[in-house]
């Protein structure tokens, strides 16, 4: 299938402009990052390359390395085929060449000590680069990058943040955990509620949970028991682990405890 695929590509002419503009589109459809900025908009990308994939994609997104999108893709096929090592070189290029993805993998990599050694400080710097440049999970990202559950320079974090929040539903997820907690600035859960609503519309796990809570309490907005129970149970069907206790809780509601105030057990019905 492939070889009809190159061979109609390559059929007007063999010159090497026009073999490399085929190694392109062949790395793409095997390996763009649906996410990517750089990905051009005719390609939908892939999630997770297929394993069958791997090699081909190596084979074509290496000859026409001389993208940076292509070393990105480079470095996600790499890293799908267990080759970190090789992954990590590919991104450290397309970093130099300004790929914000590449910057993101590069520095979740520097974040979690992932085939590379941990250090935090750059990881920020790379997640940085990636949200001034435009890319919503840099600033989604750096947020996250934390030492007790809070962003090194919450300030900063919200105006990254708000950037991508535009359209990123993470970043609006973030957003809003950094508003209804008064974080970098002051609190406010209406304007939170607004942005766990827009995410949970594009069913994040964590904005679902998040609405159901406020909707249960009628933080920011109105009070809804039936709401709640929806936003719970769609964020249980994804996962989220504090959405299957809020549940369990809602069928067990009565708390008997003991003379110091530890629960002992929950009365269900």
């Amino acid at each position: 299938m492939l070889g009809v695929a190159v061979a109609a590509v390559l059929g007007a002419s063999c010159d090497k402009v026009h073999a490399q503009s085929a190694d392109l589109v062949l790395c793409d459809r095997l390996a763009a990052d649906p996410t990517d900025p750089d990905k051009p908009a005719d390609v939908r990308g892939v999630a997770e390359i297929v394993h069958t994939d791997l090699t081909t994609a190596i084979k074509f997104c290496r000859t026409a390395s001389g993208s940076r999108r292509a070393l990105y893709q480079l470095g996600r096929a790499y890293a799908a085929n267990q080759q970190m090592a090789e992954a990590i070189a590919a991104w450290r290029k397309a970093v130099d060449k300004g790929s914000t993805s590449a910057m993101i993998e590069l520095g979740v990599a520097y974040g979690t000590g992932s085939a590379i050694g941990k250090d935090e400080a750059q990881a920020r710097k790379l997640f940085e680069r990636a949200a001034e440049a435009g890319n919503p999970r840099g600033a989604s990202n750096l947020a996250a990058l934390s030492s007790g559950g809070a962003p090194a320079d919450p300030v900063r974090a919200r105006a990254l943040l708000a950037k991508g929040a535009e359209t990123n539903a993470e970043a609006q997820y973030q957003l809003g955990l950094l508003l209804s907690e008064g974080i970098g600035g002051p609190k406010d859960d209406a304007a939170a509620r607004v942005l766990f609503e827009k995410a949970a519309a594009q069913n994040h796990p964590g904005a679902l949970e998040r609405m159901g809570a406020f909707a249960q309490s009628g933080r920011g907005g109105a009070s809804d028991s039936g709401a709640a129970k929806a936003y719970y149970e769609r964020a249980a069907a994804l996962g989220d682990e504090d959405a299957k206790k809020a549940l369990e809780r809602a069928k067990c509601p009565y708390v008997i405890k003991d003379k110091r105030g530890n629960v002992v057990t929950n009365l269900c019905f």
